[in-house]
C-alpha cells in the first residue's frame, strides 16, 4: 500500500480481532492494506468528515426519491452489502469511501477484512444500510462502525444510479436522529466532497474523537426497522429508532 502523503500510516502489524479494531478506531486509526501485505493502520493528516445535521441532499436526489418505489433498511443484509463493496471497480458497482485502488482490481475489502467486520456486525458495532428496488433486489448500500456518537464509514456501492447516494442520505438522517454528531469518511475524494463532506486537520479530529467516543451507545438494534420508502427520507422523523 502506497502512502500518498507520506504521513498517513502510523503502525504496521497486529490483528483484526474485534477488541483490536474497536480500540484502534477509538484512537483515530483504521486498517487499510492489500491482502498480501501486513496490516497497515492509518490516521491521515487531512481527515474527511461529515456533520449529519448539516447534510443537504441535492434537488435532483429529492426528485429521484419521490419518483422511485425503492426502500431502505438498516442491518437487513450486512453480508450482502460488504461483499458487494468488495467487488472489482470495473463492475461499476463500487463507490468506495477510499478510492485508491486501480480500476478493475478488487478493493481492499478482502476476505480477512470481511470476516473481521462481519464479526463486529454480530457484536452490534458494524452496521449496514441497504437500498432495495421495487422487485426486492439489493441495488445499493453502505456499511461502517458506530462507536459512541461517531459513525466510521467504510464503503458503499450501487447497482442503480444514485442508489448509494440514497443510502448515504439515509445514513445522515439516521445519524442525526440518533445524536451521532460526526461521520468519519476517512480520506477525502471527489465523490465524498460532492456529497458535502469537508476535512479536519488530524489534531483537531483527534481532540473531538475522545468526547464523541465517550458519549452515546455503540449499537443500533439489528433488524429493528421496517423498510422505509425512500420518498420519506425528507420527513422529520423517518426512522423509528431505539438506541
Amino acid at each position: 500500500m502506497v502512502d500518498p502523503d507520506g504521513i498517513g500510516i502510523v503502525a504496521i502489524g497486529g490483528d483484526l480481532a474485534p477488541e483490536t479494531l474497536i480500540s484502534a478506531y477509538a484512537q483515530g486509526l483504521f486498517p487499510w492494506f492489500n491482502e498480501d501485505e501486513p496490516i497497515a493502520w492509518w490516521c491521515p493528516e487531512s481527515r474527511c468528515v461529515m456533520v449529519p445535521a448539516d447534510y443537504q441532499p441535492s434537488k435532483s436526489l429529492h426528485k429521484q426519491a419521490n419518483r422511485e418505489r425503492w426502500q431502505l433498511t438498516l442491518n437487513h443484509a450486512f453480508d450482502e452489502v460488504i461483499h458487494a463493496c468488495s467487488l472489482p471497480r470495473s463492475n461499476g458497482v463500487n463507490d468506495d469511501l477510499n478510492e485508491s485502488q486501480p480500476e478493475g482490481e478488487h478493493t481492499w475489502i478482502h476476505n480477512e477484512m470481511i470476516e473481521a467486520y462481519t464479526e463486529l456486525h454480530a457484536q452490534g458495532f458494524a452496521h449496514s444500510i441497504e437500498v432495495w428496488d421495487d422487485k426486492g433486489q439489493l441495488i445499493g448500500g453502505l456499511y461502517g462502525l458506530k462507536i459512541g456518537s461517531i459513525y466510521f464509514g467504510e464503503s458503499m456501492f450501487h447497482r442503480a444510479s444514485n442508489a448509494s447516494k440514497l443510502a448515504f442520505w439515509g445514513l445522515m438522517r439516521l445519524c442525526d436522529q440518533s445524536h451521532v454528531a460526526l461521520v468519519d469518511c476517512q480520506l477525502p475524494n471527489e465523490h465524498l466532497m460532492s456529497l458535502g463532506a469537508t476535512t479536519l486537520p488530524r489534531a483537531k479530529f483527534l481532540i473531538q474523537l475522545d468526547s464523541l467516543i465517550a458519549n452515546g451507545s455503540s449499537r443500533w438494534l439489528k433488524d429493528s426497522h421496517k423498510p422505509l420508502p425512500v420518498s420519506l427520507l425528507h420527513t422529520l422523523n423517518p426512522w423509528q429508532l431505539s438506541v
